[in-house]
């Protein structure tokens, strides 16, 4: 088994909050991944050295700012009344289709699949924890990472 299912996923609240809601529809695409499945994508995709975006380790392709590409703000999006993306993320992954599978990557054993139609229309929900998450793509090498101050940064993975 690969996932958990939401109702024992203990960080469900980002999904129910009542600002901020997603259809049932939408809910079923949101799928918490086991602790062990978890893992095993955090160490094929981020790192096999740490558990954690804020320890990531000299090797990991994630600390290369060479990966890194351009830089901006989640945060005045975030605030706003639009769902929309910020505008430099939803450019940079244009040609992604809204049904390839996606995994926000909290640390090595939290992280969530989806689709990236169902991400980019509740994006916010998950960016309630922001400590430097990384987006990436099945098949995909292009790759965001979140921070608490509000930014992004665009990159390749490695």
């Amino acid at each position: 088994m690969n996932y958990i299912s939401l109702e024992d996923y203990n960080k469900a609240w980002i999904f129910r909050h009542r600002e901020l809601p997603i259809s049932d529809e939408d809910m079923q695409e949101i799928k918490p991944l086991t602790e062990m499945r978890a893992e095993q994508i955090w160490s094929e995709h981020i790192s096999r050295e740490c558990s954690h975006p804020e320890h990531f380790a000299d090797k990991d392709w994630a600390a290369q700012d060479s990966n890194w590409l351009e830089k901006d703000f989640w945060q005045s999006a975030w605030d706003s009344n639009s769902y929309e993306l910020p505008s430099l993320l939803k450019e940079y992954v244009a040609s992604w289709d809204e049904n390839i599978t996606v995994y926000f990557c909290y640390q090595s054993d939290h992280i969530i699949e989806t689709k990236w139609g169902v991400f980019k229309r509740h994006w916010k929900n998950f960016l309630f924890f922001d400590n430097g998450p990384v987006l990436l793509g099945r098949k995909r090498k292009e790759v965001a990472q979140f921070f608490d101050n509000g930014s992004y940064r665009i990159g390749t993975r490695g």
